[in-house]
């Protein structure tokens, strides 16, 4: 990509990319459409992109071929760099006086660990930038005709991680005070342990019938959408990941809302 591709932003008034610094920049939901002009202009400025496993190639073609490309992605289940090495990298490119671009999927501060790394830059002197990303527990599901709130289902939301640092469900999390705290909850990596928080949310007075409504890929031509109950969570099997979980009743508005039907690929479940 040459500079003649930024020419129309030009004139806007971007904050300049400085040499030894590092931004945090949210990648949103997959489709390179949903980048904020910020994050656009970033890729076409950066000297290194270290980037997650959920930053999709077309994004990262948008970057200059002489660019160098750092995966630094963090998958359940899969050979991942420590987050204390992604962290040490990041200062070391900056200390070298590199333009480092750190590109997170979604929102850097939406469970995409951007505070800690934040915090790591700020600690070690490293000038830092936080560049908001669409979150894909608001972006993708739209992609869904999932809206979060909706003044006929619910006007409140709540929004939790599936496992903590560990890899297993979070042991702080309060499930009958999360059960009762909004009609709507957004799970962000949670499908590895959902039978198990399915089963926790039924114990804590949600119903058995409420619907469940998975969207892997979201915002991507390969998005495709499960549509269950807490019941029947416990029958799923390899569901494509990474998924974001809606448990609640805005799955009753996807009839009319589903805009992107003709690129899902979407089933019912049970």
């Amino acid at each position: 990509m040459t500079d003649r591709h930024f020419a129309a932003l030009d004139d806007a008034d971007f904050p300049t990319f400085a040499p030894g610094t590092v931004w945090l920049v949210g990648a949103g939901p997959g489709g390179p459409g949903l980048l904020t002009l910020l994050a656009y202009r970033a890729l076409g400025e950066a000297d290194v992109v270290v980037h997650d496993a959920l930053v999709s190639p077309a994004i990262l073609d948008l970057a200059p071929a002489h660019v160098e490309r750092i995966h630094a992605g963090k998958r359940g289940g899969k050979p991942s760099p420590k987050q204390a090495d992604i962290t040490i990298r990041l200062i070391d490119l900056a200390r070298a006086g590199k333009k480092v671009l750190r590109l997170k999927g979604g929102d850097p501060f939406m469970f995409g660990r951007g505070g800690e790394e934040a915090g790591e830059l700020s600690r070690a002197g490293i000038p830092f930038r936080i560049v908001p990303g669409i979150s894909s527990g608001l972006g993708g599901l739209a992609y869904a005709g999932l809206p979060v709130t909706h003044r006929d289902t619910n006007h409140t939301v709540l929004f939790l991680t599936g496992h903590d640092e560990t890899g297993t469900v979070p042991s702080a999390v309060d499930w009958p005070a999360v059960s009762a705290a909004a009609p709507v909850l957004v799970m962000f990596m949670a499908v590895k342990h959902l039978p198990i928080i399915a089963e926790r949310l039924r114990a804590a007075g949600r119903p058995q019938h409420e619907p469940v409504t998975i969207v892997s890929h979201a915002a991507t031509p390969g998005q495709s959408v499960i549509e269950t109950t807490l019941e029947r969570v416990a029958l799923l099997e390899d569901v494509p990941t990474p998924a974001i979980i809606v448990v609640g009743p805005v799955d009753a508005h996807r009839a009319n809302l589903d805009w992107y039907r003709a690129e899902l690929r979407s089933h019912v479940f049970g």
